[in-house]
């Protein structure tokens, strides 16, 4: 197990719309109950919260840590699971032997992780392997906001209404565009069907509403007319990627970087041709959002 960690360690906002860093900790040691409950706080303070320098942290203690914060999810693209370590998601571009050893196309577009699922993600945690030169930053946008800053009338019409999401929504559109992805089986459509959730969910932790809408994977909301819905969807999915909501996180090595479903989008802006890139991903079960 290791000596446990004391609380000797600095948390700092980033100057941004929401994000912060951790500094002088050391994930692959196991963190004591106050040490763990000032990274909670900060965890919920931040939205984003980066932890530096995580060189030493292997899948084990990745996974480990991960665990802290509740039961771990299972990604549906079995074949991109790190061997040996279902709990782990390899997001990479690398392909080894004529293999893709990960998902090359994480991210195209703004989503909150397994916001598909019944119990959606509480939260993801990924941590950097191998980063391109140039670019293969992470855009974040702060869901709190994007409700928050919602024009009243706006508020009124989306309050108490629901969503469809939907793994598949987008699946084939990124098939077609780049051979990152298999064609889901039978099984694996099973295990992803479509799911209804509230269009403005309350955060269960800071009791704070927050936009649980994406592009990525919300399909239409439930008792309007598909005009409507298609034209108030493209409003939202535009007002909640605002970039007055958005941090950006510029990858270093050894970052871990821990993010809030609950109240967060994010998008990958993509990795320049020719240049490796090989990320982890662990994601925390959350509950069913109301």
């Amino acid at each position: 197990m290791g000596v446990l960690q004391k609380t000797a360690f600095e948390y700092r906002r980033f100057d941004a719309p929401l994000g912060g860093e951790i500094v002088g900790i050391d994930l692959s040691r196991p963190l004591d109950d106050a040490a763990f409950a000032r990274v909670h706080e900060a965890f919920l303070d931040a939205q984003v919260l980066v932890f530096r320098d995580q060189h030493a942290l292997t899948p084990e203690q990745h996974i480990a840590f991960s665990r802290r914060f509740g039961e771990l999810q299972i990604h549906v693209l079995k074949e991109f699971h790190l061997p040996g370590h279902p709990e782990i998601l390899v997001v990479s571009n690398v392909v080894e032997n004529g293999r893709k050893i990960g998902l090359g196309d994480a991210g195209r577009y703004w989503h909150s992780d397994l916001s598909y699922k019944a119990e959606p993600s509480l939260g993801s945690l990924l941590h950097a392997q191998e980063l391109p030169q140039d670019d293969g930053d992470t855009l974040f946008a702060n869901q709190y906001l994007a409700y928050e800053t919602l024009p009243e009338d706006i508020k009124r019409q989306v309050t108490g209404l629901r969503a469809t999401h939907s793994y598949t929504l987008r699946y084939d559109e990124l098939r077609q565009k780049s051979d990152a992805r298999n064609p889901l089986s039978t099984e694996q459509l099973a295990q992803v069907p479509t799911e209804s959730h509230p269009v403005v969910r309350t955060h269960p932790e800071t009791g704070r509403k927050a936009l649980f809408v994406s592009e990525g994977f919300t399909g239409t909301i439930e008792g309007l007319p598909k005009p409507v819905s298609d034209s108030l969807l493209a409003y939202l999915f535009e007002h909640s990627t605002r970039e007055s909501l958005i941090y950006r996180h510029k990858w270093r090595p050894g970052d871990l970087v821990f993010w809030d479903n609950r109240c967060i989008q994010h998008l990958a802006v993509g990795c320049p041709p020719g240049q490796r890139r090989t990320l982890y991903r662990t994601t925390v079960k959350g509950d069913v959002p109301v």
